[in-house]
């Protein structure tokens, strides 16, 4: 009797309903399921992943157009106040969610399942800016490798791609600075690598036919693509390694940038172009709106990056100073990248003898045509037109790192138990599958679609889900709920600030930014190009369908629940029993008593039942050891 007494508390009996599949065969009890998912292997990894995901391609191409082109210094105003009233709260709302829960932007939605289209809204948009996100990183090694030779390849004209409107924009003043030359009617000849060979637009006539496939640019992308599937291999134990790079070291490129640019003859007209306030433009409406669409898109907000980075945090790791370095480094990295950029534009147009404003370009443009049109205007253009490709190329990959590691998690987190082991392999999937759908952008007209995905694919449709994102925590969850899950991660309860900014500032701007998106609508073009009305279609299309998911989420949430509409609402509004923090060291509270692994109170009172009439059979000790950091069993045991 004693021996099996003994081999009874040897090996603990843990009802069946309360075991997880990690729980069951020759598993460790003591391992959390949780640590199977993995963790950050330093503080420092989260900081530099979230800082190469939000410095990115749009701080080099997007922040110094807008900012001369809005007031130039003036432009810092609405800027930085936009960056208080919606950047840093929407900022710190996301990581929160994620860092609380080590949950995906699926499985997230455990908080309010009403809600959960929203994560899946995240899904659709994040994955349609990947594909093209990743064929821009494509032309930027096409770029790379070009500028491997002793003449850059777009310095001069008589190309067999060059036509006979190619005229080298390069001193076209005389030795006595005359007037500069009639440039009307002419193209650069880096204009025309980008169009005529990089692209072979000519080959297209549309985006309807977008003729054949350039094996180049094919290549290109394929190999963007096995970088991308190399560094994500071991999820963010793989990429919080190589960020200590790619994050860091596109600031040394940028810094000689800037050094190499500001000693150059003209460099201050371009400064001063820059940087000049115009104060008047503060009282149109559009500098406003400007600034703060500069802010959402640049911090990476709704895209569920760092919603994913913060669930690979530890508990307590302290997301609120992370918050300001990440989002007010990233300002400053905007602003120094546009010193670097217009004081080699300044340089140009002393060069050229025309205005800075005939330069300066926003988007593509400035990366494959104007930058290297100025580079080969230096000493050892290669040298430099080399540095300048392989910082956009590794500002490029930090971020779509962040798009991949967002689409594997919430997966692999609402089917952990299948996919979870075979990470690697699902992941080498979702590579090829999208590089399958990217091929289109290799064709000749491939520019096209990528135009059409760049401006529709996380549009208004990206506003709706921060929006609804919001209104869901603060008002359907409850700001003070909220509030206090940062209190048990952080030791602090948001201050007055965060939650005036959460509950009416921040969902205001951003409908004020929706609004504005629809009012203010203009149809996609690219040049000359303007696109056919199937094609606009396909594009608003695109973005309605991530707002269209969130409310057949809610329809099926509603479906799941018993009772009358308005009970099923209410149900499906709560948060499911297991929300709350992974480790069940870390619940305390409200939290002490949710069971992991239950989706409703239905299962939840079956596996009390279950787990009541076990305690029965059970004596008090293996009672005690039979609950392996689950409910009380002995509490149990006296209640019945």
């Amino acid at each position: 009797m004693k021996k099996l007494q003994a081999a009874h508390l040897r090996k603990p009996v843990t009802p069946d309903l309360l075991m997880t599949p990690s729980d069951q065969g020759d598993v460790d009890l003591d391992m959390d399921f949780a640590a199977d998912r993995g963790n950050w292997t330093g503080k420092l990894d989260f900081l530099l992943s979230c800082i190469g995901y939000c410095v990115g391609l749009g701080n080099v191409w997007r922040f110094p157009y807008r900012a001369y082109t809005n007031g130039g210094g003036a432009f810092l105003v609405p800027y930085f106040l936009m960056l208080a009233i919606c950047g840093i709260p929407l900022f710190f709302l996301e990581l929160s969610l994620g860092q609380f829960s080590s949950l995906g932007p699926l499985a997230v939605w455990k908080i309010s399942p009403l809600f959960k289209g929203a994560g899946a809204a995240m899904l659709l948009i994040v994955g349609l800016v990947a594909i093209y996100y990743n064929m821009i990183i494509a032309y930027v090694l096409f770029y790379l490798f070009a500028s491997l030779t002793s003449n850059l390849p777009w310095e001069h004209c008589g190309n067999w791609w060059n036509t006979d409107l190619c005229l080298e924009h390069r001193g076209s003043k005389d030795g006595n600075g005359a007037l500069p030359l009639n440039l009307t009617n002419t193209v650069s000849p880096s204009e025309e690598y980008w169009s005529r060979y990089v692209l072979h637009i000519q080959g297209s006539r549309g985006i309807g036919s977008p003729g054949a496939i350039r094996w180049n640019l094919c290549l290109c992308l394929l190999l963007a693509w096995v970088i991308v599937f190399l560094c994500i291999l071991k999820g963010v134990k793989s990429s919080g390694k190589v960020v200590y790079f790619t994050a860091t070291f596109p600031y040394l490129i940028l810094l000689m940038l800037l050094v190499r640019g500001v000693t150059l003859p003209g460099a201050w007209k371009g400064i001063q172009f820059y940087l000049t306030p115009e104060f008047h433009h503060l009282l149109s409406s559009k500098v406003w709106i400007e600034a703060a669409l500069q802010i959402f898109y640049s911090l990476g907000v709704g895209f569920g990056g760092l919603l994913t980075f913060a669930s690979y945090n530890t508990f307590h790791q302290n997301i609120y100073r992370d918050t300001f370095i990440v989002t007010l480094g990233n300002a400053i990295t905007s602003i120094l990248a546009g010193f670097a950029i217009f004081s080699v534009l300044g340089y140009m147009s002393q060069e050229l003898g025309v205005p800075v404003d005939q330069v300066a370009k926003a988007g593509p443009g400035l990366a494959f045509v104007v930058y290297p049109q100025a580079m080969t205007m230096l000493p050892l253009s290669p040298f430099w037109s080399f540095l300048f490709f392989f910082m956009l190329l590794t500002l490029g990959l930090d971020s779509q790192f962040a798009f991949l590691e967002t689409i594997v998690t919430a997966v692999t987190d609402e089917f952990p138990y299948y996919l979870r082991p075979k990470k690697v392999v699902f992941s080498g999937l979702i590579c090829v599958a999208m590089y399958l759908l990217g091929l289109v952008l290799t064709t000749e007209g491939g520019m096209y679609w990528l135009v059409l995905l760049d401006d529709y694919s996380a549009s208004f449709g990206l506003m709706v889900v921060v929006i609804t994102t919001c209104l869901a925590v603060t008002r359907v969850y409850g700001i003070q709920r909220f509030c206090r899950d940062i209190h048990m991660m952080l030791g602090f309860k948001p201050g007055l600030y965060f939650r005036a900014c959460w509950l009416f500032l921040s969902p205001a701007t951003l409908l004020a930014l929706l609004v504005y998106s629809i009012v203010k609508y203009q149809p996609s073009e690219y040049g000359s190009y303007r696109f056919p009305p199937w094609a606009e279609l396909l594009g608003i299309l695109m973005g309605l369908l991530s707002c269209l998911l969130i409310p057949a989420g809610m329809l099926v949430a509603v479906l799941r629940e018993e009772g009358s509409l308005w009970e099923r609402l209410q149900q499906a509004s709560r948060p499911a029993m297991d929300w709350g923090p992974s480790l069940e060291e870390n619940r305390t509270g409200m939290y002490v008593a949710t069971l992991a692994g239950s989706q409703s109170p239905k299962p939840l009172m079956v596996h009390m039942r279950k787990g009541l009439l076990a305690a029965r059979t059970m004596t008090p000790a293996a009672c005690i050891l039979s609950m392996d950091k689950r409910l009380s069993c002995l509490q149990g045991t006296r209640t019945l």
